[in-house]
């Protein structure tokens, strides 16, 4: 069975909404997030949060680990098959959440909440809403007319951007906008899985 090391409001939100979402069995551990003195100290196996263990398998990266559950439990569910065009779109969302739309709010909250320096450095701080206003106006045109960005269906992309999208709103940078970006979100937090990975 596999096993999770969960943190409230951490992006172990997206392994334990994901695994709700599919019903697989798994074992939840929760653990208290530590501002982390250096990388890699939070109590996990791997010193990081999300950490889960599937056997021989240990993973501590949130959008792998979305591929590998979604590969090795998801019969099917929630990932388009490899080699199709939506595969590819799947994909890039994926990556899209972290590595893009997540940095600049990744930074805000770095420097808002662990290093309390945000005050000192409002220029900085504006340069990061500016690059995080960019990608919200990339997802509000993405969204226009679905319900989930590849279509009708929830898939992980969905999963890994809902996350980013909850920081953002948690930090009070999402607005009116954003409306068809706002309206995605809401369908999300509808979500009952999602309702209990933030419960």
């Amino acid at each position: 069975m596999m096993k999770l090391y969960h943190s409230a409001r951490s992006r172990s939100v997206r392994i334990y909404w994901l695994l709700e979402e599919l019903g697989v069995p798994y074992e939840l551990e929760t653990i208290k997030f530590m501002p982390p003195p250096r990388p890699f100290s939070q109590t996990t196996p791997t010193g990081k949060v999300p950490t889960l263990e599937d056997g021989e398998v240990t993973m501590f990266e949130s959008g792998a680990i979305v591929e590998y559950v979604l590969d090795r439990h998801g019969n099917g569910r929630m990932a388009p098959a490899p080699g199709t065009p939506q595969r590819a779109a799947y994909l890039q969302w994926i990556h899209f959440a972290e590595a893009t739309a997540f940095m600049p709010i990744g930074n805000i909250a770095f420097h808002t909440v662990f290093k309390r320096d945000a005050d000192q450095i409002p220029d900085v701080i504006a340069d990061y809403r500016k690059w995080a206003a960019a990608a919200f106006e990339v997802i509000e045109r993405e969204v226009t007319g679905k319900d989930y960005l590849l279509g009708a269906e929830l898939s992980g992309a969905d999963v890994m951007m809902g996350y980013t999208l909850l920081c953002a709103k948690w930090f009070g940078l999402l607005g009116d906008a954003y409306p068809n970006l706002t309206a995605y979100l809401a369908r999300l937090e509808s979500r009952p899985a999602l309702q209990k990975a933030l419960a």
